[in-house]
């Protein structure tokens, strides 16, 4: 399960830029590090201690508890996951979820209809078609009659979330994936716990990438995250920011595409086009309250490209990075709301 959820990760959503993690010289705080694997990539929680918390191999267990029930929830390789059931049902009829698979898609939703359909978590028999799905890459790229025959599969406006927590499909064939959301989730599932359950004051989640803060380092400073340089070959910073008690997410297409007769195709597919997105958006990143917002914003501007992506960062006022390839390099593109979380080099 765990190799077949990474190369989806990887795949058929969005290919999440490396965050890296910085401290501060001269620590004085004892930090407990908590690693661990889930939907196919790593987790990291890094806390400082306090009174009164459980062991490390307490917390390590619970941690591990709640994010295999997102798994039996939201996950498309577990057959008898929620969501899988949900894939299968052959029906038009309500189908009810638990509250936590409802929130995802409700949300996800949400963020389909503000970006006009760009954002879309039916979309994977597109992603399918273009190879970067469970399918086999195709010898070639798909006819038009081929991407039309996938296009009328798929729509957000073919799935609601009634009565509070029941799904429902006009399509009966119609396929969800949350793989491009339900990720950032988890990372709100292990912050959300500790912060409301344990108490902890000063920590650091991070589920393949997509990482929630909240506090101070063991420095006793804020935490930073650096931004990578979107650079096929390279590890580099291309930013550093301090984003105080809030989610980073990011996406990008610099690792994860194909070639074919000189042309590259990114994995990231525009639901409106059904072909890999034709923006040069190399590198997303987005900064909110909720990683389950920011992961699905991530991938939203990566598929819209950088004038669209301002337009509605700035309407909905979320902090937004976008890295564009020109002829002439990379150049930075910023909503209105996210310098002030740069740290000035």
């Amino acid at each position: 399960m765990e190799y077949e959820v990474k190369r989806f990760l990887l795949c058929g959503a969005l290919m999440l830029s490396t965050i890296m993690l910085l401290t501060g010289c001269g620590d004085s705080r004892q930090q407990i590090d908590i690693n661990g694997q889930t939907m196919g990539t790593y987790y990291s929680v890094k806390l400082i201690k306090q009174d009164r918390l459980p062991s490390p191999e307490a917390i390590k267990k619970e941690i591990d508890k709640r994010l295999e029930l997102v798994n039996d929830q939201m996950s498309t390789y577990r057959p008898d996951s929620e969501l899988s059931q949900f894939n299968q049902l052959q029906s038009t009829q309500p189908f009810e979820v638990s509250a936590a698979t409802a929130k995802v898609i409700s949300e996800a939703l949400r963020i389909s209809k503000l970006s006009n359909g760009a954002y879309d978590v039916t979309v994977g028999p597109l992603v399918n078609l273009w190879s970067f799905g469970p399918e086999a890459r195709p010898e070639s790229t798909p006819t038009d009659q081929e991407i039309a025959t996938r296009k009328a599969e798929i729509g957000y406006q073919h799935l609601s979330v009634i009565d509070g927590n029941k799904l429902v499909k006009d399509l009966p064939d119609l396929y969800v994936d949350l793989s491009s959301i339900a990720k950032g989730y988890g990372v709100d599932v292990v912050a959300d716990y500790l912060k409301d359950d344990l108490h902890v004051k000063d920590f650091m989640v991070d589920v393949g990438g997509e990482v929630r803060l909240q506090g101070k380092n063991r420095s006793d400073v804020p935490w930073r995250i650096a931004i990578e340089k979107p650079i096929a070959n390279e590890r580099a910073v291309q930013d550093i920011i301090q984003a105080g008690d809030m989610a980073i997410a990011t996406s990008g297409d610099y690792r994860n595409y194909f070639e074919e007769d000189g042309v590259r195709y990114s994995h990231l597919i525009n639901p409106q086009t059904g072909k890999p997105i034709a923006n040069h958006v190399v590198s997303v990143t987005v900064i909110a309250p909720s990683c389950m917002t920011a992961d699905a914003y991530a991938t939203t501007f990566s598929v819209m490209g950088e004038e669209e992506s301002l337009a509605l960062a700035n309407k909905e006022k979320l902090p937004v990075m976008l890295i564009v390839k020109t002829k002439d390099g990379f150049v930075e593109f910023k909503s209105d709301t996210f310098e002030q979380y740069v740290v000035k080099k």
